[in-house]
């Protein structure tokens, strides 16, 4: 019998129980823990991306092109998935390279962005043939160097600061001085110095913000992004192969949000798609998501080592934290903390809930997973489900923060 607890998370809304345990890839937690053979653990559905990416693709025009930025969980069996459901990989490091090179993916296919890469990164992404979307002229006059020393000839895409950003958005990208991309008003001048170089030019990043919720500020954004490059567009006789609009596309975490709705931002598109055409007939359109393809798809599993009660407070502290899962801790990009969607895995319905606060075992008061929740009353090894933590959970975390084991990552 599935039922599920009154909660405010909308994430909560469509869980699965069976025998009054969170069911996760179709198996209940507690077999689940019993196979990984220990907590805390990361685990990941790949059946979910698929369907994820699956929704997108009907909903979306034919013409667009789907990559995923693997900063969002650069697991390799997660990446290698994903390869086979994309058409392209995004990276921001050597390492991510290395990774991204390692599935079927055509190399051409993957594009390298990030300020302050190093040599050694930018020769790797030349003699690798990826596509590298240059931070600054300086970064240029670094390829231009190496790519006399490799004898290879770099493809290159440049990584656009336009003077407008993607509202109301987690983290804002652009508009204003920012260390990414190129500003806007500079990059004529830019693609004219292009043209005297051996460098193969292939199109403009211009990425605005992530984690939005609302479809206007996305179709916005993308209006201004496609005005841009049609305008920047005119300053180059080169071909353009490649217009990487970027994403922003968030998922709901917190109580009172819902899921974010495609059909408008669809539709923008097809409106948008015509006279990107019509002046870059070569292009591919690229929408480059990371978080919104793999976020929903991942759980943080810890266990309850201690319960507490302190001053009429109850704390549930566990095995997990902050160590492991910073964004949950809400140290990762939230302005005030709020909770992320929490359950008590193996007791979804229990024997009635209190208010209780999930910390971890670290020497902080920041390692907090959960605030006075209202969650099923929970013991001594009962399991703490973190939902929606497929993306920026492990790598994003300080792990070595007081030397606590790392946390187990399973891909289902």
């Amino acid at each position: 019998m599935n039922a599920r607890p009154a909660l405010k998370h909308a994430s909560l809304d469509t869980i699965e129980v069976r025998d009054d345990q969170f069911v996760f890839a179709g198996q209940k937690l507690q077999e689940l823990a019993a196979s990984v053979g220990r907590t805390p653990f990361y685990a990941y559905d790949s059946q979910s991306m698929r369907t994820r990416v699956e929704d997108l693709r009907r909903q979306l025009p034919d013409a667009i092109h789907l990559h995923y930025a693997i900063k969002a969980n650069p697991m390799a069996e997660v990446v290698k998935h994903m390869a086979e459901l994309v058409d392209g990989l995004d990276v921001a490091s050597g390492g991510e390279l290395a990774v991204a090179l390692e599935t079927t993916m055509n190399p051409s296919s993957i594009s390298f962005a990030g300020p302050g890469k190093s040599e050694a990164e930018l020769e790797y992404a030349i003699t690798q043939n990826v596509v590298i979307n240059v931070e600054s002229e300086t970064e240029i006059d670094r390829i231009v160097r190496l790519a006399e020393q490799t004898g290879k000839r770099p493809q290159i895409a440049i990584r656009v600061n336009p003077d407008f950003e993607l509202k109301i958005s987690g983290m804002k990208m652009s508009g204003g001085p920012k260390q990414f991309g190129i500003d806007s008003e500079r990059v004529p001048g830019v693609l004219k110095t292009l043209q005297g170089l051996d460098l193969d030019f292939c199109g403009f990043h211009i990425f605005c913000g992530s984690q939005n919720l609302r479809p206007e500020a996305i179709c916005e954004a993308q209006q201004k992004t496609v005005q841009l490059a049609i305008e920047l567009s005119r300053s180059t006789e080169a071909p353009i192969r490649q217009l990487n609009i970027g994403g922003g596309f968030g998922i709901p975490y917190f109580p009172g949000e819902k899921p974010l709705d495609i059909a408008p931002i669809a539709d923008n598109l097809d409106q948008l798609l015509p006279e990107i055409q019509a002046v870059m007939p070569d292009a591919e359109v690229i929408l480059e998501l990371g978080r919104y393809l793999v976020g929903e798809s991942g759980i943080y599993v810890c266990r309850v080592v201690d319960r507490k009660l302190s001053r009429g407070q109850v704390f549930l502290i566990t095995d997990g934290g902050l160590h492991h899962h910073l964004a949950a801790s809400g140290n990762f990009g939230q302005v005030l903390r709020k909770n992320y969607p929490v359950l008590i895995g193996n007791r979804i319905i229990g024997d009635g809930t209190e208010i209780a606060s999930v910390v971890g075992p670290l020497c902080t008061p920041l390692d907090l997973l959960a605030d006075r929740m209202d969650l099923t009353r929970a013991d001594i090894g009962d399991l703490i489900v973190v939902l929606q933590s497929g993306a920026y959970g492990l790598t994003a975390s300080p792990t070595a923060f007081l030397s606590h084991p790392v946390p187990a990552q399973v891909f289902i």
